[in-house]
Order: structure tokens, then C-alpha cells, then sequence
């Protein structure tokens, strides 16, 4: 029997690390787990005393609305106004979604069918690109950067027929950890009014910055919310991962379509996940710090345990990432082989690159997701490994 839209889906190449991961652990081995990024840090503690509160009550576990609770509507809209200066209308410029993934993918529902063209990153968190594809729609990438050479992509894209109706970004980008700053959104936003194109900024390290750097949202540009929604999630910055907690915020015709669409195929985040993650954006600031210093310390031991070693690796100014090229002598292999070895051999699991899209099939990502200690084992188990730097 086919499976409509499954059997487009390719093999799901991170499923064939994790098999081996699996293997070896059977086996007794003690793999340090850098490929998955699963946040491991705990989430607030007075976040889940609040969870816990509103379980106990029977009135939270009936049926709560798809929207999102009023009060944390409000909460969003507040957190953005605090942190970007953005004004935006809890009422028809929020809606709650049950984790970002969802929102994605819902999202792309109402914005393009079969005959649409979509512009997704290169190389791409994989959602980025089932999304629109599950859609219907047509898919053309573009090369992540932060400099002219990415606008220059997007025109020859858009020279192309169809036109594009949609283009889906990310910055800080996963996986590559690019960053941007205010005036790339600026003239993002008028490419893309020029353009026609709506533009779906996926904004899941809004929280996770180092180094000074604050990243913008694509709404402080005046006149983005014509044109663009954002995702925001407390999965990272708040370290809620497993409460399936994010939103669309924005254009109010894109929230007020997906309301409608949601409005049909679910009733919402548990209601005591939303009550408690109104404390995560109502006071939670200070938490978002300590989670970012967190990471920030994994990032030292890492980046700089690896270039002792030998693998040059720049330091990310944000995501949970690190985004590295493969060591000259090893390249040639490609990622997929590059990764089974350090798993084989140095007992280390990270994600290949080519998982991301065929431009990454000279890197591999690193997730920060082990404490300092374990990180430092991981480097001194690379070193062993890595005998021809």
C-alpha cells in the first residue's frame, strides 16, 4: 500500500547514527551523546513547582483552546516588548502551538499547496524542509550566509518561474550557528515586499546569545509584520524542551489563518503546561541567563579542547551548536563515515553534516547538550582518534 506524502520522506539519515549509538551501548560502551540536540539542562525550578500546581487542580485537564490561553498571549506579548521593543497584539498577532515543529508545519499548510514554490536555508534543520514539501509545494534552497552572497542567491531564485510565495530563515542558524544583525532583517524585509514573498522566520535561539551578541527579531524591522511571522519557542533559551511550548507571532491575517486551521485539528497544550509557562515569560529572564551561561561554558571546554588538538574551529555566537569542518586529512570520506568513526572509535556521537542538506557534507554538528566534564572526555577521546592532525 503507498502512504501518501511518508513515502516522499527520504530515509532519515541521523537514524542510522543513533542504530550504531544503540549498538554500542548494548555493548557496554560509555558514548558521549554530542549529536542529538536534546537540551539536557533542567528547566526552572519555580516553572515546574507552578506545573505541578496546576495539574493538582481537575479543572486544568479538561480541553484548553488551540489559541492559547489569554494570559499567555499576554505573556508573549509582553516578553517581546521587553526584550525587542516590539508592540504586538495578543489578540490577533499571537497564537500558542504546541512546540515549534507544529507551528511550522501548520503554519505551511495555509501558506502554499501543490504549485507553490517555497525558499528554504541550505544546508537545513530538516523541518524546514518537510514542511513545505508535506505541503505540496515545490522546494528551492538557498545558502546560508550573512553577507551579500545570500541576496544575490535569492534573486536568481526568484528569477526562476514559478516565483516563490514563501521563504522560510532561521538566524541563529541551526546548523550552521550563522548569525545576522538588524539591518540583514531590513533589507530582507523589503526584498521580500518587493518580491511578494511572506517571509517565516524560524526563531528558536532567540534566548541562546554569547559574547554581547543580542539577536534581532525579524520584527523590530518597521513594516515586517506586512510580511513575516516568527516562531519563538521556550523549548531552548528556557530549557522546556519536552513541554512542547512555542508561537507564531506577527501578521495577523498568517495567525488569524492558522488559528482557523487549528481550530480543527487540536485543542491546545495541556493547560497546566500553558499556566506554568506564563512564569517562564513573566519572570523567567533571569533563568534564560543562567541556562545561556551554561552553554556558554560547554562551548569553552569544547571549541578550545578541539583546537589543541589540532581541528581549527571557530567559536559560535549563538545556538546550543557547534558547527564544525572536517580536518582536511579526514574530509574525503564525507560526514556520514567521519561520524561512524568518532563513534567507533573515540566513543563520541555527533550528527553528520549531509543530514542537514548535501552542502554539509563536510562538516559535523555538535550539540552542547553534556556537561563540562563530559565534554572534556569527549575531546581527549577525539585527540586519540584524530592522529594524522
Amino acid at each position: 500500500m503507498d502512504f501518501r506524502r511518508v513515502d516522499q520522506l527520504p530515509p532519515y539519515v541521523f537514524g542510522t547514527v543513533n542504530q550504531r549509538k544503540l549498538e554500542a551501548r548494548r555493548a557496554g560502551d560509555d558514548v558521549i551523546d554530542l549529536g542529538f540536540g536534546n537540551p539536557d539542562i533542567p528547566s526552572n525550578p519555580v516553572v515546574v513547582q507552578k506545573l505541578v500546581e496546576a495539574a493538582s487542580n481537575p479543572r486544568n485537564h479538561r480541553y484548553s483552546v488551540s489559541r492559547g490561553l489569554p494570559n499567555l498571549r499576554r505573556a508573549v506579548a509582553d516578553r517581546y516588548q521587553r526584550r525587542f521593543g516590539i508592540g504586538l497584539d495578543p489578540e490577533t498577532e499571537v497564537i500558542a502551538t504546541i512546540g515549534a515543529k507544529e507551528g511550522l508545519s501548520h503554519l505551511l499548510w495555509v501558506l502554499v499547496e501543490p504549485g507553490d514554490v517555497a525558499v528554504v536555508p541550505e544546508p537545513s534543520y530538516p523541518i524546514h524542509i518537510y514542511a513545505p514539501r508535506m505541503a505540496g509545494a515545490e522546494i528551492r534552497r538557498v545558502p546560508v550566509s550573512s553577507d551579500e552572497g545570500y541576496f544575490d542567491a535569492l534573486d536568481a531564485i526568484c528569477g526562476e518561474q514559478p516565483s516563490p510565495r514563501v521563504l522560510i530563515c532561521s538566524f541563529p542558524h541551526n546548523p550552521t550557528t550563522t548569525c545576522v544583525d538588524l539591518p540583514f532583517f531590513e533589507r530582507l524585509v523589503g526584498f521580500a515586499r518587493d518580491r511578494g514573498i511572506f517571509l517565516v522566520h524560524d526563531f528558536a535561539y532567540a534566548d541562546v546569545a554569547f559574547d554581547g551578541y543580542r539577536p534581532p527579531s525579524i520584527l523590530e524591522v518597521a513594516g515586517a509584520k506586512e510580511v513575516a511571522v516568527e516562531l519563538y519557542t521556550l523549548t531552548k533559551g528556557h530549557s522546556m524542551a519536552g513541554w512542547r511550548m512555542g508561537f507564531v507571532v506577527g501578521n495577523p491575517e498568517a495567525v488569524a489563518a492558522l488559528g482557523k486551521l487549528k481550530s480543527y485539528l487540536d485543542y491546545g497544550t495541556f493547560q497546566p503546561i500553558q499556566i506554568a509557562s506564563i512564569i517562564a515569560l513573566n519572570e523567567g529572564d533571569d533563568y534564560v541567563e543562567e541556562v545561556n551561561a551554561i552553554y556558554r561554558g560547554r562551548r569553552e571546554v569544547l571549541v578550545d579542547g578541539l583546537n589543541r588538538n589540532g581541528w581549527k574551529v571557530e567559536k559560535p555566537m549563538g545556538t546550543m551548536f557547534v558547527w564544525a569542518a572536517i580536518p582536511d586529512p579526514y574530509a574525503d570520506a564525507g560526514s556520514m563515515a567521519f561520524t561512524l568513526d568518532l563513534l567507533d572509535r573515540a566513543k563520541v556521537a555527533v550528527s553528520p553534516g549531509v543530514g542537514f542538506g548535501p552542502s554539509g557534507d563536510l562538516h559535523v554538528r555538535f550539540a552542547l547538550v553534556e556537561n563540562e566534564h563530559r565534554i572534556a572526555q569527549a575531546v581527549r577521546g577525539i585527540r586519540r582518534v584524530l592522529d594524522r592532525l
